[in-house]
């Protein structure tokens, strides 16, 4: 159900995207299937049955009203009539003339019916029409109907009267229309089958019209049955030589077409059905909400990707890479400095503690050698120094010089021990 859900929103996508162009195309068609119909069943004007003239006269229906393909239509049929017999034309136009006006005073809209009808009669399916009608129009869309159905058996009186009309003389004008008249009149299986359709479409439209469940499919089935009693009581009453077996089977073909027409104008589901009670000042409001089933048409999106641009991205983020590379091994430096600076250290505090040796580890360092004081402040500063030391080591180079890193100690005790005037004194020749 989901694939034709989504096969019926694509459907009216197309059809609303290209409605300027399907609109025309629909029309022409129609038009071109008219009047090829109307010249092969009557064909009695040499010069209508041409395909030259067919063509121009769809092209010029495609970009008019609806209701020029009827005009041009019964054009063609009337001068069919007037190349046969002026009498037959006559009659032919005052019966036009009549239904034109029944049926722009009771459904102008209807236009195609009138025109749809002959031609399902002609496929042998007019059955079709009625509860196509009777669901998406109105009780005065039987005018229409009953219109269409008139001029089928009128065109086919007039063909299969043809043979009279000829054998008739030219002056006996009143044989010629007397034989028109009363072939149409007598016809009982033309009243019957109005009688049938003009109550399927009351029946089918007021069925649809009910609050009740399932109410599109239950007015088809009982408008479907109700056209086979009143045709079959109506061939029991007249006689009208009925064929039982078409009519049943055109029944189930109108069910199958009006099943087609509510998937495209009334799927709803019944399951999901809402009842809603509210008020105001004036009234109580009983509500019946039931959903459409809808699904929202898939779309695909192609995107357009630049290779190019994607290789320049690419070797822009290689540079980009290269710089974080070095600071790794910046910091892997920095790390190695911190730890030969905490070794340097350590190193130094046990310098100082031995005192002596400390001397013997600096280029200039003779005088501080030769001070036992000086060395053991040294000692008891090596602490200081360490912490001094991991300092500098972190805010300098890896290969710092011995100097300097004593010379960072000395300033360390230098503010550390300000009471003490020899050290400031031994640091003062040192230097």
């Amino acid at each position: 159900m989901t694939g034709l859900l989504e096969m019926r929103e694509k459907l009216k996508l197309l059809y609303s995207r290209n409605e300027v162009f399907v609109v025309p195309v629909l029309k022409f068609l129609l038009a071109f299937v008219t009047m090829t119909v109307v010249n092969g069943r009557m064909g009695y004007m040499n010069r209508l049955d041409n395909l030259a003239v067919v063509l121009v006269v769809s092209l010029l229906c495609s970009f008019l009203p609806n209701g020029c393909i009827i005009m041009f239509a019964a054009l063609f049929s009337l001068l069919h009539m007037y190349a046969l017999s002026m009498e037959v034309a006559l009659v032919g136009l005052c019966l036009y003339l009549v239904m034109f006006l029944l049926f722009f005073r009771f459904s102008p809209k209807d236009s195609l019916v009138v025109l749809l009808t002959p031609m399902l009669f002609a496929l042998k399916i007019p059955y079709v029409m009625p509860i196509a009608m009777g669901l998406v129009g109105t009780p005065a869309s039987a005018v229409s109907i009953a219109c269409g159905v008139i001029v089928y058996y009128f065109l086919n009186h007039v063909i299969g009267s043809a043979t009279a009309i000829n054998t008739l003389e030219e002056g006996d004008a009143i044989a010629k229309l007397k034989l028109l008249i009363d072939g149409l009149i007598d016809n009982k299986a033309m009243v019957v089958i109005i009688a049938a359709f003009a109550i399927t479409v009351i029946v089918v439209y007021l069925i649809r019209r009910m609050s009740i469940e399932y109410a599109w499919t239950i007015a088809m089935i009982a408008g479907a049955i109700v056209n086979l009693i009143v045709l079959l009581a109506g061939d029991l009453v007249y006689d009208t030589n009925v064929s039982v077996a078409g009519a049943i089977l055109g029944a189930i073909l109108a069910v199958l077409v009006g099943k087609v027409i509510e998937f495209f104008r009334f799927c709803v589901d019944y399951s999901r059905t809402e009842k809603v009670q509210f008020e105001d000042d004036e009234y109580y409001y009983y509500v019946k909400a039931i959903p459409k089933m809808t699904v929202a048409a898939q779309t695909k999106t192609v995107k357009k990707i630049n290779t190019q641009r994607r290789t320049a991205s690419r070797s822009t983020s290689a540079e980009g890479v290269k710089p974080s590379g070095n600071s790794v091994r910046s910091g892997s430096a920095a790390g190695a400095g911190t730890a030969s600076g905490r070794t340097t250290g350590t190193r130094t505090g046990s310098t100082a503690a031995a005192g002596t040796r400390m001397a013997s580890t600096t280029a200039a360092g003779t005088r501080m050698a030769s001070t036992t004081a000086a060395g053991t402040r040294m000692a008891s500063g090596a602490k200081t120094g360490t912490v001094v030391t991991e300092r500098t080591a972190v805010n300098r180079r890896p290969d710092t010089t011995a100097r300097g890193q004593k010379s960072v100690t000395i300033n360390s005790n230098m503010v550390e021990n300000t009471e003490d005037d020899d050290f400031y004194d031994d640091f003062e020749e040192w230097e």
